[in-house]
């Protein structure tokens, strides 16, 4: 029998309450100090406003102090409410920059007290946290904290705000993108599929609305297909391994996970040129893939050395990869003399010699680079004279008439295959 005084248990339900910090920092810069010095007892100077925590508030500096009885022995700093706001707790930090560049800051925090005394309450606009005696003023005139006649000080506040958190109590997880599998497994069924590319005697099937929507090539060539034509189309200068990771790549938006580039790292500098990552990199630029080509670009980049980079350099500039050149370039500069003496440079000068005179500007750069301080790149003047030429050749720098340090602005290597470098002289 039901009795009304015995009704059933409802649902449990639940609520998560968060208190936290919204942070935000000003700095405060104070140029002209010992000028602001006489302003008076308990008279400051103000920043401009900042908002954390949807209150507004300002930095107040005391040259002469805030407390009377201090004579002005002392500056105080304080950070102040700047807006309306009843009960504002929060908490403070205050810190004194050091100008010498050692970072021994003066910090004053209420951030690392928090556990101990809780955030500081603020009752109403202009309420105020800080210190009386920040500072006593002989020392600080005195201190690396002034520097030209300039003060800097950060001020960090973190507003205290509670409210309930139902995100996480009531999260739902969104999968990563699977829409790669899908067009995988689409070209691995050939299920819809409409044209048939025939390699090297290996057939693919694939699907000519996906080609076209990834590759503005096959958009094109399907295009101006001929009706009769479009049953196979004969792919000659593309092996069948570099024809599949190409497809593999359009379909899925990822190279293939194979022994080939899993392991690039281990071709020889000869087979360099012959690699999987090397050929798709040539079917990236000749199916104008930008995507593939930074990808090709990142494996090929791992294996740049001092006997591979010409080669890859080469492969680069051949195939139009901007940033796998930039960095073979760089490379080649600051390593200038081990790789003049691999025999990857020889191959360099034989079959690209337009990309000496881009060495050279490299090379000239990362000298501005040295000259000007940048301590990045080593110069090269230093790789030709500091022991490492195993042939005993002498590098002499030359210099202009007024006496200035010139540029290296030629690498070139003699007929006996000396390494040199030459400056030219100013005429007159």
């Amino acid at each position: 029998m039901y009795s009304p005084n015995k009704s059933p248990l409802a649902s449990p339900t639940s609520s998560r309450s968060v208190t936290e910090t919204i942070n935000g920092s000003h700095n405060f810069v104070i140029k002209g100090y010992s000028l602001a010095k006489g302003i008076g007892v308990g008279k400051h100077i103000a920043s401009e406003n900042f908002s954390v925590g949807g209150y507004q508030w300002a930095i107040y500096f005391y040259p002469d102090g805030k407390n009377p009885e201090d004579n002005s022995a002392y500056v105080s700093v304080f950070i102040a409410l700047a807006s309306d706001g009843t009960d504002v707790r929060a908490l403070f930090e205050l810190t004194l920059v050091d100008q010498s560049g050692d970072g021994k800051h003066k910090v004053h925090s209420h951030f690392d007290r928090s556990l101990e005394s809780g955030p500081y309450t603020l009752k109403y606009r202009g309420s105020m946290w800080g210190y009386k005696r920040f500072f006593r003023r002989t020392s600080l005139e005195t201190s690396v904290f002034l520097k030209d006649d300039c003060l800097k000080i950060n001020c960090t506040v973190g507003v205290v705000v509670s409210g309930i958190d139902s995100s996480r109590l009531h999260s739902i997880h969104v999968p990563e993108s699977d829409i790669g599998a899908h067009f995988g497994t689409l070209l691995e069924n050939e299920e819809g599929s409409d044209i048939t590319f025939n390699v090297s005697g290996e057939k693919f099937r694939a699907h000519k609305l996906v080609l076209a929507a990834r590759s503005p090539v096959f958009e094109n060539d399907f295009v101006n297909m001929m009706e009769e034509d479009n049953d196979e189309i004969l792919i000659t200068e593309m092996e069948p391994r570099v024809f599949k990771a190409l497809l593999h790549f359009i379909y899925r938006d990822t190279l293939p996970e194979d022994d080939e580039f899993l392991e690039a790292s281990s071709s020889s500098v000869p087979s360099l040129p012959d690699s999987l990552p090397a050929k798709l990199l040539a079917a990236a630029d000749k199916y104008d893939l930008p995507r593939l080509r930074l990808m090709c670009e990142s494996v090929l980049c791992k294996d740049i050395s001092v006997n591979s980079v010409s080669h890859i350099l080469a492969l680069a500039d051949l195939y139009h990869a901007a940033d796998l050149k930039s960095v073979c370039l760089k490379f080649t500069a600051e390593n200038l003399v081990a790789v003049m003496q691999s025999d990857g440079f020889e191959f360099l000068k034989e079959n690209c010699p337009l990309l000496q005179s881009e060495l050279l500007k490299t090379v000239a750069g990362c000298e501005d680079e040295e000259l000007s301080g940048g301590g990045k790149s080593r110069s090269v003047w230093a790789q030709f004279s500091d022991g490492g030429d195993t042939n005993d050749r002498s590098v002499r720098q030359q210099t202009w008439e007024n006496g200035e340090r010139s540029r290296s602005l030629w690498v070139q290597h003699s007929d006996g295959g000396d390494a040199c470098i030459r400056s030219p002289r100013r005429e007159g």
